[in-house]
């Protein structure tokens, strides 16, 4: 199989949504306003070198993994992460992930967390093996600005 890694085009935007919703995982991430068209393009516009998507190089340029990170200039965030339940334990999440580093890495930034699911072992195992650890000094929180954005558990 044949993969190519590129940087995301707001063109993508069909693609990755059909990827997203290829895992309960993904899709429970999801809201209707930030995860929008408008709002990945908003995104990609701020964060324009930092994303990543893989795709087959094949007659049918599927997409089958995504990285979303952006960084405020001084630390950086994995906003989305999926890889097609199908292609799956190929190295294609790893290359994501060392793409999107090394991106940030070169434009200064030091510093990545990420969220993830308590209740996504898989997903907390593999940012295990990359290295990310977990934090057990933070509370998370979040406000919803938008009443079509759900606040979150």
């Amino acid at each position: 199989m044949n993969i190519t890694i590129r940087p995301v085009v707001i063109g993508d935007y069909d693609g990755i949504y059909e990827l997203w919703n290829s895992t309960e995982q993904s899709k429970r991430a999801l809201n209707p306003v930030d995860d929008s068209r408008e709002g990945i393009e908003r995104y990609l516009k701020r964060n324009p070198t930092t994303c990543f998507l893989a795709y087959l190089n094949d007659n049918t340029e599927k997409i089958v993994g995504v990285i979303l990170t952006g960084h405020d200039g001084r630390r950086a965030i994995v906003h989305h992460m999926c890889v097609h339940p199908d292609y799956r334990r190929q190295g294609i999440a790893h290359t994501l992930v060392q793409k999107a580093e090394d991106a940030l890495r070169n434009e200064g930034i030091t510093k990545i967390f990420g969220l993830v699911f308590k209740d996504n072992d898989t997903a907390n195992a593999f940012w295990e093996e990359q290295g990310y650890t977990l934090r057990t000094n933070l509370n998370y929180r979040n406000k919803s600005l938008n009443e079509d954005v759900p606040q979150g558990e």
